[in-house]
């Protein structure tokens, strides 16, 4: 993976994580900025790590759908052209509309790699495509039960009143 790429990955996830970090800071006014920067900053790598990772679980579920292994070593990596449109990811910020922008802009990066895998892969369209969203969605779902796992953990709960 190119420095580009790794570097476009990781403002990718700093524009997730914003999506996701500001709202939040926006509801609690007691949250330092101090507090705010490293909850970005920390989310950022974490979602930049997350993309990195959509297009080789996305071969890895490919390669369970093909009849033989591809010839050759080549595997579907980001290129800066499929990970720029990731930039505007911190449209999940907006309210009521935020998450449909959101899906559309995932849904459109899935396309591009659903054809990306199905050139590299010689897979169908619809079917490269269902291992980028089968990839896509399992990520997700990893990510948000980690986030709840770490919520749950860090929620200061009420003393006990005493009797």
């Amino acid at each position: 993976m190119s420095a580009v790429v790794v570097i476009l990955l990781l403002l990718a996830g700093l524009s997730e994580a914003a999506g996701r970090v500001l709202p939040v800071v926006a509801r609690r006014s007691g949250v330092s900025r101090t507090r705010a920067v490293s909850l970005m900053l920390a989310g950022a790598v974490v979602e930049g790590a997350v993309f990195a990772l959509w297009p080789l679980s996305a071969w890895t579920l490919a390669e369970l759908l093909l009849p033989a292994a591809p010839s050759g070593e080549t595997v579907l990596v980001w290129t800066p052209a499929l990970v720029a449109p990731l930039l505007l990811a911190a449209v999940l910020a907006f309210p009521l509309l935020g998450p449909l922008l959101h899906l559309l802009l995932l849904v459109g990066v899935g396309t591009g790699l659903a054809t990306a895998l199905a050139t590299v892969t010689g897979l169908g369209w619809w079917v490269a495509a269902g291992c980028v969203a089968g990839a896509g969605i399992g990520l997700a779902v990893a990510v948000e039960a980690v986030r709840r796992l770490v919520a749950g953990l860090h929620t200061t709960r009420a003393p006990e009143p005493l009797t």
